[in-house]
């Protein structure tokens, strides 16, 4: 089984793609079905299952869209997965109605509105999904690592059904999504690295002007205005709030004396190696490949706010009563 997702902007044409007959094959169509003809295909669509909605294609794109509003901000609320099955699978409409529940508990949307299709007008039989990421609580079904989530969905499904398992999913991509699946792990990897060398840099600087000079050592260059963006030496470009370091989480952590993270890395090594510096005005290297020791655990425990442990005593807070006129204390 072949799992495919795609996130987007409009109910309106992924629900009608997936419940109307087509009139004609496009060209592009038809080099990516495979076929050479133009004919019309009827009754290529079989509905499965209705959850959180019912109705006609007018009716269903009414309610999908009426829970927009619930996050007005969120510009491509649509998730499409597309579920392709070898042709020598057994399959039925209640064996496809429950692996489409199964599905969309795994990735997270069972309690959204979602509708699962069978399209019969290829060569190998296939099911549509198409589910409101938002959902009746306001909440967002996160499409992070949608790829990898889906490969392993349909792993488990194809053992759970009995299905003809898939070695390697990437080869059923086209040329233009496996190089687009390629780039985007590249610039996942380079925005790791980025982030850690950052870390690391913040962790040891006296200063900006200090942190800037040794991200330059490392080829990493500082854009600022009002924001921060930082270029890696392939001229990779990053925001600094779409990697955690934002201009204000910076100017906090600088605003740490190197004392105080001097004493939070010590802390950390407890469980290593001990420390036999004797020079504690600097802080020790990066550390080794493998240690327990990431500058996400001490960054995140330098920017909790302070505790606050004055409290005022309680015979302060107590109103002192009026005295009537003309009472005498005696």
């Amino acid at each position: 089984m072949i799992g495919k997702i795609s996130i987007g902007k409009s109910f309106g044409g992924c629900i009608r793609y997936c419940l109307e007959d087509k009139s004609e094959l496009s060209e592009e169509e038809k080099l990516r079905l495979g076929r050479q003809d133009g004919l019309i295909y009827k009754n290529r669509a079989e509905i499965l299952s209705y959850n959180k909605c019912f109705g006609n294609t007018k009716e269903l794109i009414r309610q999908f869209n009426d829970l927009r509003s619930l996050r007005p901000r969120l510009s491509q609320p649509v998730m499409h997965v597309t579920l392709s099955f070898d042709p020598e699978d057994t399959l039925t409409p209640e064996k496809l109605r429950q692996l489409s529940q199964d599905f969309a508990q795994e990735f997270g949307f069972v309690q959204n509105q979602w509708i699962s299709i069978y399209h019969k007008d290829t060569h190998h039989p296939h099911v549509h999904i198409v589910a409101n990421r938002i959902g009746f609580d306001g909440s967002c079904v996160s499409d992070s690592n949608s790829y990898k989530r889906i490969a392993s969905i349909s792993r488990n499904l194809e053992i759970k059904y009995r299905l003809k398992q898939v070695l390697s999913p990437e080869k059923f991509l086209s040329k233009k999504q496996r190089k687009e699946q390629g780039r985007t792990n590249r610039l996942d990897t380079r925005k790791l690295r980025l982030r850690e060398n950052i870390g690391y840099c913040l962790l040891q600087s006296i200063d900006f002007t200090d942190f800037k000079r040794r991200l330059m050592q490392s080829g990493i260059t500082i854009i600022k205005s009002r924001g921060i963006s930082f270029v890696d030496d392939k001229k990779m470009k990053v925001k600094g709030s779409d990697i955690g370091y934002s201009l204000a989480t910076v100017e906090k952590i600088l605003g740490q004396s190197l004392g105080k993270r001097w004493q939070l890395y010590t802390q950390l090594r407890q469980d290593n190696k001990p420390n036999t510096s004797k020079d504690k005005s600097l802080l020790p290297s990066i550390p080794a490949s493998g240690s327990n020791i990431y500058p996400e655990n001490m960054l995140a425990i330098l920017l909790r706010p302070e505790q606050e442990n004055s409290f005022t005593p309680k015979e302060l807070l107590q109103k002192k009563r009026k005295r009537k006129p003309g009472s005498l204390h005696l």
